[in-house]
């Protein structure tokens, strides 16, 4: 990941509820960013678009983009991307919506049917790697 000499770089989206649930939402090393899952939440951490789909999942991509954009990044940069639905039927009737985000080219990346997620109303939650290019 690094020679290391690269110290990470913490970033929080959310300080308050990341503190609360114990994670950074991204973390910086050298040139890559691992950036934790997204779910359709408020600034309090209470969930949003309850039962949903497709605006849960336009939600996760706001907070993503919120996240790339901290490091001066786009979707552009996004290497990995991986998806957990506890309804996958309703999220592939959704995943269309991707070509809006990858306008350019799609990540790799992985799709699993899960059966829950932090709370019962998160339908979906997003995970992504980006790479900085020079």
């Amino acid at each position: 990941m690094s020679n290391g000499k690269e110290k990470p770089e913490y970033f929080n989206l959310r300080p308050e509820v990341e503190k609360q649930y114990g994670y950074a939402h991204a973390v910086r090393v050298g040139r890559e960013i691992k950036i934790s899952g997204a779910v359709s939440m408020d600034d309090e951490g209470t969930p949003t678009a309850v039962g949903d789909m497709a605006q849960q999942m336009k939600n996760c991509y706001e907070d993503l983009r919120k996240v790339l954009s901290h490091y001066g990044c786009t979707f552009d940069d996004v290497v990995v991307e991986n998806i957990y639905s506890t309804d996958m039927p309703a999220f592939l009737n959704e995943a269309a919506y991707r070509g809006e985000i990858y306008k350019n080219h799609f990540p790799t990346g992985t799709w699993l049917g899960v059966k829950e997620l932090a709370l019962p109303e998160f339908m979906i939650e997003i995970e992504m790697e980006a790479f900085i290019s020079d």
